[in-house]
């Protein structure tokens, strides 16, 4: 069995992205850690539909990143992203930030749950929630 390729977004690096050393400035690496999930999102069909029928939204809890190799202007870079369910009311979605010639450049975890938004409390099963609201866990996780 061959393991499943994560979700990939490429963005190009902005000029007004860099902090004064030149390089991309580190709150950008977790905006772009934040297109990628949001994209992953919406191919998996999670941004409308059943969840929004069901009142429930995603929601980041924490976020962790390591830096391993800089980026500057008018770099382009494939950001990764999948999610990975255990048990609980909480759920990963880990991305990795490459250049182009395949460098790794940043590792970001994030912790998320799944919310009710009436009750305003993180729902049991996530993965299980997702699923009867009709978003692709085959897109969304491997």
């Amino acid at each position: 069995m061959t393991e499943r390729e994560p979700f990939r977004t490429q963005i190009k690096v902005r000029h007004y992205e860099l902090d004064t050393l030149g390089h991309l400035n580190h709150a950008v690496y977790h905006s772009y850690g934040e297109v990628s999930r949001l994209e992953l999102f919406e191919a998996a069909g999670a941004l409308k539909g059943g969840l929004t029928e069901a009142k429930l939204a995603s929601v980041l809890l924490e976020s962790h990143i390591s830096f391993r190799r800089e980026l500057r202007a008018g770099d382009v870079v494939e950001v990764t992203c999948e999610a990975k369910f255990g048990d609980g009311k909480t759920f990963r979605m880990d991305s990795n930030i490459y250049k182009v010639d395949g460098t790794l450049a940043a590792e970001i975890t994030c912790t998320l749950g799944l919310m009710d938004l009436e009750r305003r409390k993180l729902v049991d099963d996530p993965r299980g929630r997702f699923e009867r609201a009709g978003v692709d866990i085959s897109v969304l996780s491997g």
